[in-house]
C-alpha cells in the first residue's frame, strides 16, 4: 500500500484500534485532522484496504485542503478489538492516539480535532488540549453527561436509552432482550440485568443520580473529563448545532460558558434542522438550510484559516443561525429579544387522570431527544391531553431566545409529572417547536396531595417567525413515552420504585402563562 494511505493497530493499554492514515498526495509532513468512529459496524468484516480507500474518498476534502487525516475506529467496534461501553474507555484511547500520532514520521507539530456526535465527545473527554492542538471543529454534541441522560431529572429514553442500549458491547453481546417498552419495567434498577443478561455498572449507576447537582457528575462514570471541557480551550473552535438537534441546550451553554479568550476566536453556528443537520427526515425543508448549503466545505476552511491565519469563514465571537419561516442566515450575539410577550393558556380548572400504565406519546424529540420535529397528532384524541391555543397574532413576530412557561397544578398524589409541547400551527399542520417535563417534587419535596403549586419550564433556544394570523398550540400532558421515562406518581428515586399508580391532575389555566422572547 503507498505511504500516503496505510492502516495500523495502535496499542491502547488492553486493545489494539484499528486505524487509517491517509497524507495528501506528495507530503511527507503535514498538519493532521484526528477523526475517531464508534458507528463503523458495516467495516467490521471488510479487508483493510477496503476501508483505507473508503476513508480516502470520504475525507478527500481535508486532503485537497492539504491536511492529513487520521482515522480511528473507537475500541469494540469495526476492526478495534475490546468491548464497547460508551465513554468509559475514551480518554485513554484518545490520548493514545495522540501520542502515537506525535510519533510518526508525517507529524508536523499541528493536530485538528474534527468530529460529530460521538466522534466529538471522544475529544472533549481528552481536555485540556496539548499546545500542538491548534484547532476544532465539533458538531452535535454536548459536553454535560448529565444532559444526554437526564432532563430535570427524567431519563432520556428517545436520546440515551436506546442508544446506550444499541452500543453496549456492540460485538461481544449483540443480541439484547429489548423493545423500548422495557424501559417501563418496575423497579427500572434491574433494566441492564433484564436487557444484556448482565449488569452493566455504568448504566446502573447514572439511573441513581437523576439531579444535575448530585456529585456523581463530577466521577469518571458521570463525564467528569468532559465537563466544562472547552471552557479554557483557548484555540479557535467551531461549534455546530441545530435547532432541532438532540444537544441544543447544551450546546448553546458550552457556547456561553467559554472564556472570552476562546469565545473571541471561535463560533457557534445553528441550522434549522436535527442531529443530521440535513432535512432528509424533517418535515420541512428550508430553502440554503443545510451549513453546506451556505457555506461549502465549511470544516475544511475554518480549520485553514487557523493554518494560514486569514479570515474565518464564520465570524468569530457571534452566533450565525438560521431564522426558520423567514428563511434566512444571521449572525450575532444570539441576545434573547429586549422585549416578551406573556400568553395566558385559559380561563378554566382542567383535570385529567394520568395512568402511568398507559402513557402518552408525542411525534418528534424536538431539541432533547432523536427525531427532530414533527407533524402533531390531531388535537382531543387522549383525554390525558390537554390542548389549548393562543389567539391568532396579530404581527408577524419573531421570537428570538427561551420560551419560558408557568404551569399553576395540582395533584392527588404526592409527587407526579407535567409535560408541556409547543407547536407551531401551519397549514399542513401543527409543527413541533419544542417541550419541557418537570415534576412536583423538583420545586416542592414535602408537597401535600391537593395543594396548588407553580411549576416553572424553560424550553431551549429557538429563532423563527410566527406569521400573522398563525397561532400556538400547548399540548399539556403527564407523559410523553417514549421520549422519557414514566412517571410512576410515586416519591422518591425514580429506578427503585416498584408500584405505580393513578393521579388525578389538574392545571389551572387561568394562573397559567406562557411567555415569549420578541426580537
Amino acid at each position: 500500500m503507498k505511504d500516503a494511505l496505510s492502516f495500523h493497530y495502535v496499542q491502547s493499554q488492553d486493545a489494539r484500534l484499528f486505524t487509517v492514515v491517509c497524507l495528501p498526495e506528495g507530503a511527507q509532513r503535514c498538519p493532521v485532522a484526528v477523526y475517531r468512529t464508534p458507528y463503523v459496524d458495516a467495516a467490521q468484516h471488510l479487508p483493510e484496504e477496503e476501508i483505507c480507500a473508503q476513508v480516502q474518498q470520504d475525507f478527500g476534502d481535508f486532503l485537497r485542503y492539504g491536511f492529513g487525516v487520521v482515522y480511528q475506529h473507537c475500541r469494540g467496534r469495526g476492526k478495534s478489538e475490546g468491548d464497547c461501553i460508551p465513554y468509559l474507555n475514551e480518554r485513554q484511547d484518545t490520548l493514545a492516539l495522540y501520542d502515537w500520532i506525535r510519533r510518526q514520521p508525517f507529524y508536523n507539530g499541528e493536530i485538528y480535532l474534527y468530529g460529530r456526535s460521538y466522534a466529538s465527545s471522544v475529544h472533549l473527554v481528552a481536555t485540556p488540549f496539548a499546545q500542538d492542538i491548534k484547532g476544532a471543529v465539533l458538531e452535535v454534541q454536548d459536553s454535560e453527561r448529565y444532559n444526554c441522560n437526564f432532563r430535570n431529572g427524567f431519563y432520556k429514553i428517545g436520546l440515551h436509552g436506546n442508544w446506550y442500549v444499541n452500543m453496549y458491547k456492540k460485538k461481544s453481546l449483540p443480541v439484547k432482550h429489548y423493545v423500548p417498552e422495557s424501559f417501563n419495567m418496575l423497579p427500572l434498577r434491574d433494566f441492564s440485568q433484564t436487557v444484556f443478561n448482565e449488569k452493566a455498572a455504568d448504566f446502573d449507576e447514572i439511573l441513581q443520580h437523576p439531579s444535575a447537582n448530585d456529585p456523581f457528575w463530577r466521577t469518571h462514570t458521570g463525564g467528569e473529563e468532559a465537563h466544562n471541557a472547552l471552557v479554557h480551550a483557548h484555540i479557535p473552535i467551531l461549534l455546530i448545532t441545530g435547532f432541532y438537534d438532540i444537544y441544543t441546550g447544551g450546546i448553546f451553554d458550552m457556547w456561553r460558558s467559554l472564556d472570552a479568550e476562546t469565545r473571541a476566536q471561535s463560533a457557534l453556528v445553528v441550522s434549522p434542522y436535527d442531529h443530521s443537520g440535513k432535512p432528509d427526515k424533517q418535515p420541512v425543508h428550508f430553502e440554503n438550510g443545510m451549513i453546506s448549503e451556505h457555506l461549502a466545505d465549511y470544516r475544511q476552511k475554518w480549520l485553514a484559516a487557523i493554518r494560514d491565519q486569514q479570515k474565518m469563514p464564520f465570524e468569530t465571537g457571534k452566533v450565525t443561525y438560521y431564522k426558520l419561516f423567514d428563511n434566512t442566515w444571521h449572525t450575532d450575539d444570539f441576545a434573547p429579544g429586549q422585549q416578551s410577550m406573556m400568553l395566558p393558556l385559559g380561563e378554566a380548572a382542567k383535570t385529567y387522570r394520568y395512568n402511568p400504565y398507559a402513557p402518552a406519546s408525542f411525534k418528534g424529540g424536538l431539541s432533547c431527544n432523536f427525531g427532530g420535529t414533527a407533524y402533531q397528532d390531531p388535537p382531543f384524541q387522549r383525554p390525558d391531553i390537554l390542548t389549548v391555543y393562543t389567539q391568532p397574532f396579530a404581527e408577524d413576530t419573531c421570537i428570538k431566545g427561551k420560551m419560558k412557561a408557568q404551569l399553576h397544578v395540582a395533584s392527588s398524589c404526592e409527587d407526579t409529572c407535567f409535560y408541556m409541547r409547543l407547536s407551531l400551527c401551519l397549514p399542513d399542520g401543527d409543527l413541533g417547536l419544542r417541550d419541557d417535563i418537570q415534576q412536583i417534587s423538583n420545586f416542592d419535596t414535602a408537597y401535600v396531595p391537593g395543594q396548588e403549586i407553580t411549576l416553572d419550564f424553560s424550553f431551549d433556544e429557538h429563532a423563527f417567525v410566527i406569521r400573522k394570523g398563525q397561532k400556538l398550540r400547548i399540548d399539556i400532558s403527564s407523559s410523553a413515552f417514549p421520549l422519557y421515562v414514566r412517571h410512576t406518581n410515586n416519591r422518591g428515586l425514580s429506578c427503585d420504585q416498584t408500584t405505580a399508580r393513578i393521579a388525578d391532575n389538574t392545571v389551572f389555566l387561568q394562573q397559567s402563562t406562557l411567555t415569549l422572547p420578541i426580537e
